[in-house]
């Protein structure tokens, strides 16, 4: 038996490099413990924890198509719904729990718990 460790995937918009080529075609691994330990230590995360999802991105999208090397730079200027894209398909191949968010029926006021989705789906 054989386990998928390599992802493919298409960006909704795509990353525009300094002489304005586009890229949107890459490949994303599983994440190890090490990478998820090694991010947290970095000293951009420790000063700002926001930074742990770029640093940890960069370590897993192996590959996009047309640049040499996926940096954090490259990560910071992603457009924002490349960054929503990345995240939750990182949280999808790794089996991470989503985020859930209380949203409350207009309708009805009834109050339910839903996953957070950062991809436009449909």
């Amino acid at each position: 038996m054989d386990m998928q460790t390599v992802y493919e995937f298409e960006l909704p918009r795509g990353y525009v490099d300094g002489s304005g080529g586009l890229h949107k075609r890459g490949k994303m691994r599983l994440a190890t413990a090490g990478d998820e330990i090694s991010a947290t230590r970095d000293p951009r995360v420790l000063s700002n924890p926001s930074y742990l999802s770029i640093v940890v991105l960069a370590k897993v999208i192996t590959e996009l198509e047309g640049v040499e090397m996926v940096t954090t730079t490259l990560i910071e200027k992603l457009f924002t719904a490349d960054m929503a894209f990345l995240q939750d398909m990182y949280q999808k191949i790794n089996n991470v729990e989503p985020v859930m968010i209380r949203a409350v029926c207009p309708e009805c006021g009834a109050v339910h718990e839903v996953p957070l989705n950062f991809t436009r789906e449909g």
